[in-house]
């Protein structure tokens, strides 16, 4: 059976094809590599393979793999954590393990407090700040620069970082940790926001502004309707986070549990830290499962 001979276009392609085949996997080669030696000395430089002496159960001591040789007093830690309960008592258990609940009630409604007001301050100016910052909607170039600078500015300096210059600037108490992730919030919405902005259809834009609307016309009536269920997903996103981070940043000082974390980490009350997580997790949770209904009804789903 004679085989048809190829025509010139089919050849030139399949060479083209050939070659583009071995750049592609000469790159993924390449890249491969790159990736696994900087895992490595990324893992060399954070003791990652580091050797430690461990104490055996006859006394002596041997070299251990850091890893394994910690997890056994990571196991211990965490079992101090654990309080003892016991179904008889269980009331009277729960009780010593919240023994200080009212303390702990007051100052997380503080947390959850600074958390939504420091969200309100984020979005806005992230919402704000978000169009100048996308390339697609930017009016001038020099604006974009600036824009894209004081965001990465915002959210390069931790939270817990700007909350130690408040504190210094205002004193303790909550209006440092509402400022503190306050400006830690606008620099990551402010991304995200303007991320979403520059995947819009430019096409409405362009009607508004056929029409004979402003830059803020195309702003309010092309570009803010399409990003509404991103930015409601982002935000309700960052407020579950700012919860979290109002209640570490008051380590510091700066107002809500975070305080309470300190006082138990000083003194050494593990059963403590462990009821304060489990505050903290319900507290997500709950918040977590409100944001997916309100999400959900605002794009038109029903919650399962």
């Amino acid at each position: 059976m004679t085989s048809i001979p190829l025509s010139p276009a089919v050849q030139a392609f399949e060479k083209a094809y050939a070659v583009a085949r071995a750049r592609s996997r000469m790159i993924w080669g390449l890249t491969t590599v790159v990736f696994l030696i900087v895992f490595f000395a990324s893992a060399q430089m954070s003791d990652f393979f580091k050797v430690t002496q461990v104490t055996l159960a006859d006394g002596s001591r041997a070299e251990r793999w850091i890893i394994p040789a910690g997890l056994p007093r990571l196991g211990e830690y965490l079992e101090k954590t654990i309080p003892t309960l016991h179904w008889p008592t269980l009331g009277a258990d729960l009780a010593s393990w919240f023994w200080a609940w009212r303390t702990w009630a007051a100052l997380l409604a503080e947390t959850i407090l600074i958390a939504f007001m420091a969200t309100t301050f984020g979005v806005v100016g992230g919402f704000l700040l978000s169009f100048p910052a996308a390339r697609n909607l930017s009016p001038n170039p020099w604006l974009l620069w600036f824009t894209r600078r004081y965001l990465e500015i915002a959210r390069t300096v931790p939270d817990l970082v700007w909350a130690l210059m408040f504190v210094f600037s205002f004193g303790i108490g909550p209006l440092a940790g509402v400022l503190a992730i306050s400006l830690h919030t606008v620099g990551a919405l402010g991304k995200l926001y303007s991320e979403a902005n520059e995947n819009i259809d430019m096409r409405p834009l362009d009607g508004v502004k056929a029409s004979g609307g402003s830059w803020f016309d195309m702003i309010r009536y092309g570009a803010v309707p399409q990003v509404l269920p991103n930015i409601l997903s982002y935000t309700l996103l960052r407020f579950e986070i700012n919860v979290r981070s109002s209640s570490i940043i008051g380590y510091v000082g700066a107002g809500g549990l975070g305080q309470e974390f300190r006082t138990a980490v000083s003194l050494q009350e593990y059963t403590d830290l462990s009821a304060l997580f489990v505050i903290i997790f319900v507290t997500v949770m709950l918040i977590d499962y409100g944001s997916e209904k309100l999400r959900h009804r605002f794009i038109g789903l029903g919650v399962r």
